[in-house]
């Protein structure tokens, strides 16, 4: 085998093929939101209906991705991502015909949300990774941080894909290669069958019932993935409103770029580090370090306010978010119960958008009112929220050690138990065994 930990990876049969498939699923996943956006603010001039369009397909995202999930571990990832990645490129071509053809705007509304039952591709590629490698804790901790590092490659790549295509083409062309890339890179992903981990079929009627959130630790780390997202979602907007007021708008998307590309960088060497002590206290210093590292924007802005700085500055703080992302990924791994492994991740992701969202806005709220230079507190503050959440979940599901038993006696190490309190008032040597005796005339009653 290769020494090259990700060479390693790479090397089992089949997990190069569903990897590409899973990268060309992904990449339309940073897309679809800017191309929506920007075709219905082009055709309908009003970016408060494109905001309101997206904000309803995250919010039914959040309700039916864990339910897809579900329904992916019951009956096997091919069997359920392929239709439903279908239903999901047909409530786009359905949003792009609607705003083509000027349809009413609630018709944007119920073709958008439609796009919620895109499967969790990012969930389904970990899900085959921990199936694949089963029992190799350190070659799992390889495989997640080269997932994270994709999903930074995506998430960095996708938006300025799509603006490209908007821009050069025409409005709907994001869209309509989105679906395009969607829809092909789930089919050559399901077609890999070889690595695809078996449904898991419950006997048990109340095991699929059973909510994970009620799995040991799963609810503060689903929270810090909500405080986790609330970082990327305002340093999102705060860097494109510090960038409007510098004049140099058009360079936030590299700015931006810089700090996916950090992320990235920092998730790849940290899945060829071999993983020291426990993985609670590993997530606890990788919080502690994105907390410690957002606060890099906020003085470079404060104290020089040159754009340059700040981008070396993002680039920076992102190094420090993708190996708290891979820990709390692995976390998520071990909380969640056997079988369920993608409901779990979806779950993750979720909260990761919800917070993405409730980052953008209270980026926003802080920008408008208090401006851009003040609003790199809100992803410190946020990153601070997913330090205590972690320092709390550590605290919950840390097990107190054992006492241990007390030295026996120098007289009683040869026959260990407790004396006879008869033979004692007689000052005799003697000791009895643990455990009842029978009961003889003359010695005691036997319950010493």
């Amino acid at each position: 085998m290769p020494h090259n930990p990700y060479a390693r990876l790479f090397a089992i049969p089949g997990a190069t093929a569903f990897t590409l498939g899973n990268l060309v699923a992904r990449l339309p996943m940073g897309m679809f939101s800017v191309s929506a956006v920007i075709m219905i603010s082009g055709a309908r001039g009003s970016y408060a209906l494109a905001g309101a369009v997206t904000a309803t397909g995250l919010a039914a995202t959040a309700v039916v991705a864990p339910w897809t999930a579900r329904l992916v571990d019951r009956h096997g990832q091919a069997r359920v991502a392929v239709p439903a990645t279908v239903i999901a490129a047909l409530g786009s071509l359905s949003l792009l015909l609607c705003v083509r053809n000027g349809a009413p705007d609630w018709t944007l509304f119920v073709s958008y949300a439609a796009t919620a039952t895109t499967p969790n591709t990012g969930g389904m590629s970990r899900a085959r990774w921990a199936h694949l490698l089963k029992g190799d804790a350190r070659a799992v901790h390889t495989a997640n941080s080269f997932e994270q590092a994709a999903d930074e490659l995506c998430f960095m790549l996708g938006p300025v894909l799509a603006a490209l295509l908007c821009g050069t083409l025409f409005p709907e062309a994001g869209t309509l290669i989105g679906v395009v890339l969607l829809v092909t890179g789930v089919l050559v992903f399901a077609a890999q069958r070889a690595t695809e981990p078996p449904p898991q079929d419950r006997t048990d009627p109340s095991a699929g019932t059973k909510s994970l959130l009620r799995a040991r630790g799963m609810p503060a780390l689903l929270i810090g993935f909500l405080a986790t997202g609330a970082v990327f979602g305002s340093l999102e907007v705060v860097t494109i409103a510090f960038a409007d007021e510098r004049g140099h708008k058009a360079a936030a998307g590299v700015v931006l770029a810089l700090q996916a590309a950090g992320s990235c960088a920092a998730g790849l060497v940290y899945g060829a580090a071999r993983p020291r002590g426990p993985l609670g206290r590993r997530h606890l210093l990788c919080a502690a370090a994105m907390a410690a590292a957002m606060t890099l924007p906020l003085l470079a802005v404060v104290a020089t306010g040159s754009l340059i700085v700040l981008s070396g500055a993002l680039l920076l703080a992102g190094m420090a978010t993708a190996p708290t992302m891979v820990t709390a990924m692995t976390l998520v791994q071990r909380r969640t119960p056997e079988g369920r492994l993608n409901e779990g991740m979806t779950l993750a992701v979720t909260g990761l958008l919800g917070g993405i969202a409730c980052g953008a806005a209270g980026g926003g709220w802080a920008v408008e009112h208090l401006g851009s230079a003040a609003g790199y507190g809100v992803p410190v503050a946020a990153a601070c929220c997913a330090l205590l959440l972690s320092s709390a979940r550590a605290c919950a599901t840390s097990t107190p050690a054992r006492r241990r038993p007390a030295a026996p006696h120098a007289s009683n190490a040869a026959w260990p138990g407790r004396p006879c309190p008869r033979s004692r008032r007689r000052g005799s040597p003697r000791w009895r065994p643990p455990g009842p005796s029978p009961r003889r005339a003359g010695s005691c009653s036997g319950r010493c």
